[in-house]
């Protein structure tokens, strides 16, 4: 099965709003053994199910290097400023304004 990164229909409904590369949810559905295949990544006792609404503040299945090898885990999706104490301010980081992106301190 050929690896598939984001759905069609939201796609589709970002371009009807005009907003092409809205990023706002995305899927993730491929097989475990299509994606270390395809990336080449260790992945002793990982555990992955395919999730097709995969939203900001959820934990991401991402491949990144570590010492030199390829490892997957899951990662936080979300911003944090360096200056804000609490994590839960991540969720509110996802709808950056181009109009006020150069007022707005976390950007």
């Amino acid at each position: 099965m050929p690896l598939q990164w984001g759905s069609i229909p939201q796609r589709a409904y970002a371009r009807q709003r005009g907003n092409i590369d809205v990023c706002g949810r995305f899927s993730l559905f491929a097989d475990l053994t299509d994606l270390k295949e395809r990336f080449d990544f260790a992945s002793v006792g990982l555990t992955y199910t395919p999730n097709y609404n995969i939203a900001p503040t959820q934990n991401v299945l991402a491949v990144f290097n570590d010492r030199g090898s390829r490892q997957a885990g899951y990662l936080h999706w979300g911003l944090i400023p360096p200056w804000s104490k609490d994590t839960a301010f991540a969720s509110r980081m996802i709808n950056a304004r181009a109009e006020t992106l150069a007022e707005k301190p976390s950007f």
